[in-house]
């Protein structure tokens, strides 16, 4: 097949997939948010044998248009609020093309693409205001960044040389995180060889943020066990509810007992740009690691995300097989460029993840990321001022961020297990029916329907709309 591949045949075939995105993005607003496969398409899908012939170009797409293409996840229509997805960046679906068009490897070596991932981690660590000094690594998500970052702080505080003789020797560790961490950092830990006996759920006020007296109290208990700590997990943004922990607490709280100091901002970091959270988030900078996901509320395509560790030296250290006396300090030369991303992580193959990172953060600048992202905060207090003025809708957390957590009331008093079971099948409804796609989380016991807002797309009529529908459904669940 490669040899028909002429340059009038590229562009032929093109023309249609750019069709066919163009379709795609423009039909998203008056579509269904949510189209779930139905059942005999997943059945005939799944038993479908690989082709034993080339299949044309054209019958390739025209599979796309009717097997795929109806049946998307949401996140590109203005009202999805789902779980933290975002839609792409138009120039980031560009830059996936393009990217794979060019197919380098990105271990490392003197070509573009490793200068363009240099040059995108150096924008986003001057945007974060973190070192200058430090590292940092594209990755697949926060559950890698997060994995990465916890790899060199066991690397450095493990009190062993783990690489080396594992940790059967190394004295009992322990690790803190609130009770809204995210579930990657648990994952982290257990695949880092801790287990979860390590973990130490630090309990949150009444904002869902750390309890630092709670974080210190439980360090010195460690500390009098002969229990090593290794790691504070703060929340630069939680996905539950959007909480930022008190981040220049806890650094003088890791700086006192030398502790490492892990952010998850994979959600949250970009707040930063934002006049209402920029003084909440700035202390990232005085953390010894940070995750944060482009592909959040950056609007990059899936899968973008970055690692930042502030001892560079330590993050090669803890992943390099090239022995330190030879290692490259500055440039190899003209075919081997600057010391290799692979000697920095686990990946050794590395895919260009870099361009669509580069060409969204064009397509946006600073100014219209701070513009989208501050709108995304006004939606969210939006939502929050409707559903507190409601007397059938219940705020069930105080917004952060631009995550919102509510739920149907009605009109009268309830059990908790009935609200819950109408919020139940209310969410579903609603996610079927196509109008919003929310998500729901549990907040101290009490089922909630939560929107997370990062979406360029979303104006206040979307908002206006999905409560419409919630409010409608809830009233004919309780009819």
């Amino acid at each position: 097949m490669s040899s028909s591949w002429t340059a009038d045949e590229i562009r032929r075939i093109g023309y249609r997939v750019v069709d066919l995105i163009a379709n795609h993005l423009a039909a998203l607003p008056d579509e269904p948010v949510f189209t779930p496969v139905p059942p005999d398409r997943v059945e005939t899908m799944l038993a479908t044998p690989p082709p034993q012939d080339p299949v044309s170009p054209d019958d390739i797409l025209r599979l796309f248009e009717e097997q795929v293409e109806p049946y998307p996840f949401g996140n590109g229509h203005p009202r999805f609020w789902g779980w933290v997805n975002s839609p792409p960046a138009v120039m980031g679906i560009f830059a996936d093309a393009l990217a794979a068009a060019m197919n380098p490897s990105c271990a490392g070596g003197n070509h573009s693409a490793i200068y363009i991932e240099r040059q995108v981690t150096s924008w986003i660590r001057s945007m974060l205001g973190f070192p200058e000094a430090s590292m940092g690594l594209l990755v697949s998500g926060g559950s890698m960044a997060t994995m990465t970052a916890l790899a060199v702080a066991r690397h450095m505080k493990s009190g062993v040389d783990a690489r080396v003789d594992g940790l059967q020797h190394a004295p009992s560790a322990a690790f803190y995180l609130s009770s809204e961490a995210h579930s990657c950092v648990r994952k982290a830990i257990e695949l880092l060889g801790f287990g979860s006996a390590s973990v130490r759920t630090i309990p949150t006020d009444e904002d869902y943020r750390m309890d630092i007296d709670a974080l210190e109290a439980a360090i010195e208990y460690d500390r009098a066990r002969q229990v090593r700590p290794i790691a504070v997990v703060a929340t630069g943004g939680s996905t539950n509810t959007g909480a930022i922990d008190d981040l220049s607490a806890i650094a003088a709280v890791c700086h006192r007992h030398q502790v490492w100091m892990h952010v998850d901002a994979a959600y949250g970091g970009p707040a930063i740009l934002s006049a209402e959270y920029a003084d909440a988030l700035r202390p990232i900078a005085e953390a010894d690691s940070v995750a944060l996901d482009p592909h959040k509320w950056l609007f990059v395509p899936v899968e973008a995300g970055l690692v930042f560790v502030r001892d560079a030296d330590a993050m090669r250290s803890a992943f390099s097989l090239v022995p330190p006396y030879i290692r490259q300090s500055g440039s190899a030369g003209a075919v081997y460029g600057l010391p290799w991303f692979s000697e920095y992580g686990f990946q050794q193959t590395r895919g260009f993840r870099a361009l669509k990172v580069w060409m969204a953060m064009q397509e946006f600048g600073l100014s219209g990321y701070k513009a989208a992202i501050e709108e995304n905060i006004r939606l969210a207090r939006y939502l929050a001022d409707c559903v507190s003025r409601w007397p059938d809708l219940a705020l069930m957390a105080p917004p952060g961020l631009s995550v919102v957590c509510f739920r149907y009331a009605g009109a009268r008093e309830r059990s908790e297990d009935e609200t819950a079971a109408i919020n139940r099948a209310l969410l579903e409804r609603l996610q079927l029916g196509g109008e919003a796609f929310l998500t729901s989380t549990d907040l101290r016991g009490h089922f909630v329907l939560r929107a997370c807002f990062v979406n360029y797309r979303s104006r206040r009529e979307d908002v206006d709309r999905m409560l419409e529908a919630v409010r409608t459904i809830g009233r004919e669940l309780t009819a």
